[in-house]
């Protein structure tokens, strides 16, 4: 099993991040508009439109507002496997938001990979 960690410093307070992350139905709008084009919500999923045109399925498996974590599973598709988390990790008034994912098969990795270095570009310009 591939294991992707990215990790970014945000200007802005932990508060206001997680504010954005946990709106689980907005991340064209703002948590990463541009990398993400369209988010429908569906029952206890989204359906998650990539401006590459991939379109993702993601369970939300939890929203934890005390550990400002966000864990989802995209579902379909070419993998067999993928749960991933964003994380909020207040660094004084600024947050370090860590993204990982797990996934199968093993060589899906540097697609995935470069999906979220493209995704962390759209947060910081988003986030700050």
């Amino acid at each position: 099993m591939s294991s992707i960690r990215k990790e970014v410093l945000l200007d802005g307070h932990p508060d206001e991040v997680w504010n954005v992350v946990r709106d689980v139905g907005a991340v064209h709008r703002r948590f990463a508009p541009g990398f993400v084009v369209d988010t429908q919500l569906e029952g206890g999923a989204r359906v998650v439109t990539f401006a590459n045109g991939h379109v993702a399925r993601e369970l939300i498996v939890d929203v934890d507002d005390e550990a400002r974590r966000l864990a989802y599973a995209a579902v379909g598709g070419r993998l067999t496997h993928h749960n991933a988390s964003f994380q909020v990790v207040p660094e004084g008034d600024r947050t370090r938001l860590v993204w990982i994912a797990d996934l199968l098969p093993n060589e899906l990795a540097p697609v995935i990979g470069g999906m979220m270095d493209e995704g962390v570009k759209a947060i910081k310009t988003a986030l700050g």
